[in-house]
């Protein structure tokens, strides 16, 4: 990891994200640190993404990532997108998750995310160490219905304790038709099945994107007590 220095870019990654309702509030307040406040509906997040070469990374090789938390109050983006905390984080390189991991993430590696699209059908899959944790379909199209670009707001804690709030700005095409169909949580007894969706699926928010690009990290700062 020595030659990986902050920050680092990605352009041209294809990415599924959105945000949801789950079943079990209770479970993903335990998540979260106990001085951040969840918003209203408890939503969470996740973003699947695959980065399909070192051409497309200002650093990184290739590599591939779920990662998924909670939506939280009091700690928006300048633009509105509400502040974000991470509870899981599944990336295919060693190096990268170490990268994260520096910066108070909570990341694993020995994952993979694959998205592959049939027929108009997006299908995102998550594994780590070979077994399938989440799988997701969305139709999509390739037409564009905009431009998405601002900032987004994620907190972590360093070794210390202390709460950091990052913003990661982003430019992403996003797909005309995009909606989500299933989400499957695969594995009962893995910690990520906490952030399961209520039935029926209410997904609050998201974008399918072909080229989505951001900075890693943003400008990071404590955040006031």
């Amino acid at each position: 990891m020595s030659g990986l220095h902050a920050p680092q870019m990605v352009i041209n990654s294809r990415m599924l994200y959105f945000t949801w309702i789950p079943e079990d509030e209770a479970a993903v307040r335990e998540l979260v640190p106990a001085e951040l406040e969840l918003s209203d509906n408890a939503q969470c997040y996740i973003n699947q993404y695959a980065v399909d070469s070192s051409d497309d990374t200002s650093g990184f090789e290739p590599y591939s990532l779920t990662y998924a938390g909670l939506d939280v109050k009091g700690h928006d983006s300048p633009q509105g997108s509400p502040g974000r905390w991470w509870t899981h984080y599944i990336n295919s390189n060693e190096d990268m998750a170490a990268y994260a991991a520096a910066r108070g993430v909570p990341a694993q590696s020995g994952g993979e995310t694959v998205l592959e699209i049939s027929d108009g059908v997006l299908t995102a899959t998550t594994h780590q160490n070979g077994t399938a944790l989440i799988r997701t379909t969305a139709t999509v199209s390739d037409d564009v219905a905009m431009i998405g670009r601002g900032q987004l707001s994620y907190l972590t804690k360093v070794d210390s304790g202390e709460l950091i709030n990052g913003r990661y700005p982003f430019v992403a095409s996003m797909a005309d038709g995009w909606e989500v169909k299933s989400m499957e949580f695969l594995d009962s007894s893995h910690p990520i099945y906490a952030l399961r969706p209520a039935d029926p699926l209410e997904v609050t928010w998201g974008f399918y994107s072909p080229d989505a690009a951001f900075c890693y990290p943003g400008g990071e700062g404590a955040v006031a007590a």
